[in-house]
């Protein structure tokens, strides 16, 4: 039995689509109860709750803890580690083997060029630290002998499955599907590359079922760099509409926060958009032969699922 802890978030969706075509047997969990069918259990769980997680584990010899937290730095540094520490536990009394779904909050901003597994840690903001520390639990239970695991890295992402399917989505997809212009961070002229959900999620299902892939960091498939300008006019080009692009500075941004709380929490992530974001992923495509999907299949792929273009 492979476990999702964190089923009702995009990754969670994504994961859960390819284990269930591979036939593997599954549990979701997730907040709120979803329906069963053959071969998938649902559940419900509180992760902060140590026994509410303990029952969650029991009889997985994988869980995948894909969850996602409301993107607020105090309930990030409340809940982030108890979440960890109740599945790092619990895993380990149950003897279930660990994947843990990571981002790069946590990597040193003057290395975001060239992101690899080496990358220094030393972040900069109050959720980079967060997730800082819990990669750290993680290693550090697999240091001890408590657990078998690995660290599974994505780049901002994006995919199909409306709402909620990535970061992509909401700047360019949401806004330019609906007449308005799409919306990037910082500076649209400095390269940016992205994780495609399926990808992310075909590796997350490779590396759950490797012995080989535990015990280390790995970046998950993410394709080529392109500035923002550039992701917005495939965009663009995949919903069959004209570009039109509206760039956010930072002191816009914290205008804006006085009065909208999402806006206010991104403000110290704008770092990672005025300045080259490359997130690399040639270590698993050299040991397990994962490509990224082209670019512009995958922006086709969102605008045909989720906006009926070209059916």
């Amino acid at each position: 039995m492979e476990t999702i802890l964190g089923a009702g978030g995009p990754v969670g969706r994504a994961l859960a689509a390819e284990l269930e075509k591979q036939g593997r047997p599954l549990r979701l969990v997730r907040r709120n109860p979803g329906a069963e069918r053959p071969g998938v259990e649902a559940r419900t769980a509180d992760l902060t709750d140590p026994e509410a997680t303990e029952r969650a584990v029991a009889g997985s010899t994988v869980c995948y803890l894909t969850v996602g937290l409301p993107y607020r730095a105090a309930v990030w540094a409340r809940d982030w580690p108890r979440v960890m520490e109740n599945v790092i536990r619990a895993c380990g009394r149950h003897e279930a083997r660990l994947v843990f779904f990571d981002n790069v909050y946590m990597y040193d901003p003057d290395h975001l060029s060239r992101m690899t597994e080496a990358t220094p840690v030393r972040p900069v903001s109050r959720k980079g630290r967060v997730r800082a520390r819990v990669a750290r639990m993680v290693q550090e239970a697999m240091q001890r002998g408590e657990i078998e695991a690995l660290i599974a890295r994505s780049a901002d992402f994006f995919g199909y499955g409306k709402p909620w399917s990535g970061v992509l989505n909401f700047l360019a997809f949401e806004p330019l599907s609906r007449g308005r212009k799409a919306i990037w961070f910082a500076s649209a002229d400095r390269p940016h590359n992205f994780t495609y959900l399926p990808d992310a999620a075909r590796a997350l299902a490779l590396l759950g079922a490797s012995d080989a892939a535990y015990g280390e960091v790995w970046h998950l498939p993410s394709g080529e760099a392109r500035t923002g300008r550039a992701w917005v006019e495939g965009v663009a080009a995949a919903l069959g509409i004209r570009p039109g692009l509206q760039v956010i500075t930072p002191a816009m941004a914290r205008l804006a926060g006085l009065f909208q709380p999402l806006v206010r929490e991104t403000v110290e992530m704008l770092y990672q958009y005025d300045r080259p974001y490359v997130f690399d992923s040639a270590k698993i495509a050299a040991r397990f032969g994962l490509e990224p999907t082209p670019a512009d299949a995958a922006l086709a792929e969102v605008a045909r699922r989720d906006y009926g273009v070209g059916r």
